[in-house]
């Protein structure tokens, strides 16, 4: 075999891994979770927060007319106003109508019924409260808007969600399935790295300045100053670590005899972000994403398979 088709064997090899769907159950299964406490956290606030001018915090039109400035094709609460409008619906009747649809998607991908349309619309609906309010989104809502944009398009449904009970679906091609995983933690590993790269840069990082300006900064302050004090001599030592952790994620992640103890320490990491400052949601869509990327596979339990794919690219298709 000639060294360019061992490159492009390799590259096909690693690019279309075969898999089971799984790891497309976990995807499905966190993010209809993260969809459905997403707008139960906002039930009350919802109204308030894309209202328009003159009744939200921030007009919802001040934040569309901000995010119009990258692209006007951007999704925004304000096309579905507008369209309700035309129908003679009012501004609150067809904010409500996307709170109770974002919210009933994301119980559909909790069981798994209608998973493709539950998909698309979430992350359509998703997407058009994360850009309307884009003075007030955060990481949170970039990570969800790529998980479940991921999610509508990977090969669904998997053989755990309703559909495939209710509906008889030939079994998945295992090296698309592998495909989609892949993509995914790629896509990760990129995140880390650069997230990691950006904080070895400064010194923030290094003498635990940053942890402490992010520990004590309202509303994230839930821990006590006085606590932060008393062991004010460990935050440099954390802040050294999450550098190391996050910069190494995209090369030992894929070691067999590291990946396990990545795994646990990335976890760890966003469990800790999210009971140290109330970044739940965050939290929650990180180790989900993480989860269905690098778990399943791993020593974690409930999430070992042991399930054999056949491959089906055969050798002589492997020629550039």
């Amino acid at each position: 075999m000639t060294p360019l088709r061992r490159w492009w064997k390799g590259l096909i090899e690693f690019l279309f891994p075969p898999e089971t769907d799984k790891w497309l159950a976990v995807l499905r299964v966190g993010l209809g979770l993260q969809v459905a406490i997403y707008a139960l956290f906002l039930r009350s606030d919802w109204h308030y927060l894309f209202a328009g001018t003159g009744k939200g915090l921030v007009s919802r039109e001040l934040g569309e007319a901000i995010t119009s400035f990258d692209s006007p094709l951007i999704p925004k609460l304000g096309w579905l106003v507008a369209l309700g409008g035309h129908a003679g619906v009012g501004e609150e009747t067809v904010l409500t109508v996307a709170w109770a649809s974002l919210l009933c998607m994301g119980c559909c991908l909790l069981v798994g019924l209608f998973c493709r349309p539950a998909a698309i619309i979430a992350w359509f609906l998703h997407l058009c409260a994360a850009e309307s309010g884009g003075l007030l989104a955060y990481g949170a809502d970039n990570f969800m808007t790529t998980g479940l944009f991921y999610l509508m398009l990977s090969p669904l449904p998997d053989r755990y969600a309703l559909d495939h009970r209710l509906v008889r679906i030939k079994p998945k091609d295992p090296q698309l399935l592998g495909f989609w995983r892949r993509v995914l933690q790629v896509h990760l590993c990129f995140v880390y790295f650069i997230g990691g790269l950006a904080k070895c840069l400064g010194d923030g990082w290094w003498n635990g300045s940053n942890l402490w300006r992010s520990l004590t900064r309202p509303p994230l302050n839930l821990i006590s100053p006085d606590i932060l004090v008393r062991f004010k001599y460990a935050l440099p030592v954390l802040g050294i670590s999450i550098c190391l952790i996050e910069l190494g994620y995209p090369f030992f992640i894929w070691i067999k005899k590291t990946r396990f103890v990545w795994l646990v320490c990335i976890l760890a990491m966003h469990i800790a972000i999210g009971l140290t400052m109330g970044l739940h949601l965050f939290a929650l869509v990180m180790i989900v994403l993480n989860l269905a990327a690098f778990g399943v596979g791993s020593r974690v339990p409930f999430l070992r398979h042991r399930e054999r794919v056949p491959a089906v690219f055969p050798e002589k298709q492997l020629s550039p």
